[in-house]
């Protein structure tokens, strides 16, 4: 190749790398440019969809465009995500997922998608505590005396949760697994019908998110008798861990992620971390987490991905070790 041709050569490449940058930023400048929708896996008035409300509020400013959330709740949160993965890759279709359905439920479900590979995280929400409630009319007041009404009867006590496979349910057969005992699993769909019945005695208990179960807590319909983190909750100080009531082993939280259809755009992708972390910087939005007994912690793009991994990992094993089935 003559010096003339390798002159030409680079600069076609030159060029070409010009194009491909612009083409990027003119991406970036232009996205969104039609309304987004926020998937839910989950039935209105539960802890995710109290998130993905007020994400799509403080989106829609930004962006400049309408941001609708979309309930479709079941099937262990992995409709809405199916959805997703299964949407064009345009960056319209966004999710708010938590680890019931990208963690726990691929575990036992036969899926139509892969979790991992159809579905581009985006960041981490916020991670809550799950918290052991039962109603506020039952008789037991703390953990001991639960141990002790569920020994008497053998078998009898139920427990709901959001869901087959949900953080609830996996929570909910760790305690059996921990304590020796049998509660017998009854799943909803969603929270929000399962306090329902926990209030009205026909359940007996649950370990529900702080973001779902705190303002049932704060009018006095549910009591908490602990929370499955491995510390007390700033929403919750008077209300002991199950490890400092002696159960251990059971300390299983809720997460909620934000992700995208695969294959949406690079530029894209990385407005979207960045508003997301804009978001999660604001005072308001830090007291509604920190009011709802959870916790913010902003991961990148890649942080998050590595995380979302990893906690694929992590719940498979509780999944096995527990014996959990999907029923």
């Amino acid at each position: 190749m003559t010096l003339s041709s390798r002159f030409q050569w680079a600069a076609a490449i030159s060029l070409a790398g010009l194009c491909v940058a612009a083409h990027a930023q003119t991406t970036a400048q232009s996205y969104p440019d039609k309304p987004l929708r926020i998937m839910v896996g989950a039935s209105p008035g539960g802890g995710t969809d109290i998130l993905a409300r007020m994400l799509a509020d403080k989106f829609a400013v930004d962006l400049k465009q309408s941001v609708v959330v979309e309930n479709r709740p079941g099937a262990s949160n992995t409709i809405a995500a199916q959805m997703t993965a299964q949407a064009p890759a345009d960056g319209t279709t966004l999710l708010l997922a938590t680890n019931t359905g990208q963690a726990v439920a691929p575990h036992l479900l036969k899926l139509k998608y892969d979790p991992l590979k159809d579905l581009q995280p985006i960041g981490l929400v916020a991670v809550m505590p799950n918290v052991l409630v039962v109603s506020s009319s039952a008789p037991q007041k703390n953990v001991k005396e639960l141990l002790a009404a569920m020994a008497d009867k053998p078998g009898s006590f139920k427990y709901a949760s959001s869901g087959v496979g949900s953080t609830q349910h996996v929570a909910g057969e760790a305690f059996n697994l921990s304590t020796g005992m049998k509660s017998i699993h009854v799943p909803y769909k969603g929270s929000s019908q399962a306090h329902i019945d926990i209030i009205a005695g026909e359940v007996n208990m649950m370990f529900d998110s702080t973001s779902s179960a705190m303002s049932q807590i704060k009018a006095g319909k549910f009591r908490p008798l602990a929370v499955t983190s491995e510390k007390r909750s700033s929403e919750l100080p008077d209300v002991p861990t199950l490890a400092e009531q002696g159960v251990k082993g059971a300390d299983v939280q809720t997460w909620y992620g934000l992700y995208v259809t695969a294959g949406t755009p690079k530029a894209a992708v990385e407005r979207l971390s960045a508003e997301l972390a804009r978001v999660l910087k604001m005072p308001d939005v830090q007291a509604r987490v920190a009011g709802l007994g959870g916790e913010i912690s902003i991961l990148g793009v890649d942080q998050f991905a590595e995380m979302n991994r990893s906690e694929f990992e992590r719940y498979g094993k509780l999944v096995r070790d527990a014996h959990i089935k999907a029923e």
